[in-house]
């Protein structure tokens, strides 16, 4: 999915793990004919061995957590390897996870992941063995504790209603704004799509060379922009892919965001250039994003770099007459595997990595998807004062917001953007003199990951 936590997953680094040598890690997991057979819990278990380690993979952001599992559980023993995360869609994962199943043997017990996509093949049967992920909804974790994950967080992982892994934490989407800057020139903060374009007009005519966003980046574009307008260009039913750029909240946003970059309100270069950097150092009057944008862009001291006092979330951004809905930038996963012969320990595990304070609340770096570490997370950030307005609230309201219309097929909305829409911008198109190239290319991209697609 998105190229998400940017402000972390950005620079995690491949791990000691490579592929020349991927047989001979996690020798703790298990093979899944090792006898067991139980199917209760929706899938065959591997014989278990009460007290035997567990494997887990990591990227180098979270690698906190295994010290404090370590220390909240000393009692449960645990090898933790890292990798890359399986970031920027490199599909690390699945090309690993896959060499396991053609050997039978080699799986980690549990697996952190980036991705929101990766429920589509790994719920699936490969190379003669069950899926590698193992369902938490069908007798295994506990209803209560699934149903204390934000509503809406889980879907990425449930397909038919079967759910594949835990969500670790939400990158939903708000209008961040500039309090000092509105209340310079006189502006209100906008709530809806139509009062962002119409103020991009005043602020192109009193104050050129304000930003209001960029589109300079895939998970811009995709995920803050269409997905936040509650766009249908990226649809998954069951394994049919639709993709319509002529619906009427596509239309809207394509005309508002060529509107945009043509008053020159909204850049063309990726957030993290230093081309961007150098163009809205502080002449960013406010801009839709992801709630790690705190810490990429606003708090970074070689970003954007706003002063306490001055920031604000607002609430996302939706067309007139319609209900709020918004966008998500990432957030990753955590995959239990089937084939572990430690269920129990794989269970404590999985609970603590999501939903404990001394993780979640104490060391994790984004927003999390466990509604009541999400509260105590986020009133921890507006503790030091560097917040304005209603910061708190409009975060966690915005976490049960976000539209529930955008799909998760086993590929990224990003690649298609990066790879049509960017050069287009760069060489002086406007967004919809390539709306067809794009949508081809969503489509071609579905038809190759073997979808059945419509236009």
């Amino acid at each position: 999915m998105a190229t998400q936590h940017r402000r972390f997953i950005r620079f995690a680094r491949f791990g000691a793990l490579a592929l020349a040598g991927v047989t001979a890690v996690a020798l703790s997991a298990c093979s899944p004919g090792a006898g067991g057979g139980d199917t209760s819990l929706g899938f065959t278990q591997a014989e278990q061995e009460a007290g035997s380690p567990i494997t887990v993979w990591v990227d180098a952001t979270r690698e906190p957590i295994i010290d404090a599992f370590k220390k909240a559980h000393p009692d449960i023993q645990i090898n933790a390897e890292t990798y890359d995360g399986n970031a920027s869609g490199s599909a690390s994962l699945q090309t690993r996870i896959a060499l396991f199943d053609q050997a039978g043997e080699g799986w980690p017990d549990v697996v952190f992941s980036t991705q929101n996509n990766d429920a589509p093949w790994a719920s699936k049967e490969s190379n003669g063995q069950q899926a590698f992920a193992a369902p938490v909804n069908k007798g295994w974790f506990d209803d209560d504790f699934l149903a204390g994950f934000t509503p809406g967080s889980l879907d990425p992982l449930t397909i038919d209603g079967t759910t594949y892994g835990l969500r670790n934490d939400l990158a939903q989407v708000v209008f961040w704004y500039d309090k000092s800057l509105f209340d310079q020139f006189g502006y209100q903060v906008p709530t809806t799509w139509e009062e962002y374009e119409q103020l991009s007009d005043r602020v192109a005519q009193e104050h050129p060379g304000y930003l209001l966003g960029s589109v300079g980046d895939g998970f811009l574009g995709s995920y803050v922009y269409y997905w936040g307008a509650q766009a249908p260009i990226f649809q998954l039913d069951g394994n049919d892919f639709t993709s319509d750029f002529g619906a009427e909240n596509s239309e809207k946003m394509t005309d508002l965001l060529d509107h945009m970059v043509a008053n020159k309100t909204l850049s063309t270069a990726s957030v993290f250039g230093s081309d961007f950097i150098q163009q809205a150092q502080g002449k960013v009057l406010g801009m839709p994003g992801p709630v790690w944008f705190t810490g990429a862009l606003f708090q970074n001291p070689d970003s954007l770099n706003v002063p306490a006092g001055q920031l604000g979330a607002g609430t996302p951004l939706h067309w007139e007459g319609e209900d709020v809905g918004t966008g998500n930038v990432g957030g990753g996963t955590w995959l239990a595997s089937s084939h572990s012969k430690n269920l129990d320990a794989v269970k404590t595990f999985m609970e603590f990595a999501t939903s404990s304070d001394e993780y979640q609340v104490d060391l994790a770096p984004g927003y999390p998807a466990y509604a009541a570490a999400g509260e105590k997370w986020i009133a921890k950030q507006a503790a030091d004062g560097y917040f304005v307005g209603d910061f708190e609230k409009n975060v966690i309201d915005a976490a049960g917001e976000v539209w529930s219309g955008w799909g998760f097929p086993s590929f990224s909305a990003e690649t298609a953007y990066s790879k049509v829409v960017l050069p287009a911008l760069a060489a002086g198109k406007s967004i919809g003199d390539v709306t067809a190239d794009w949508q081809a290319e969503i489509l071609n991209e579905a038809q190759v990951q073997g979808y059945t697609v419509t236009r």
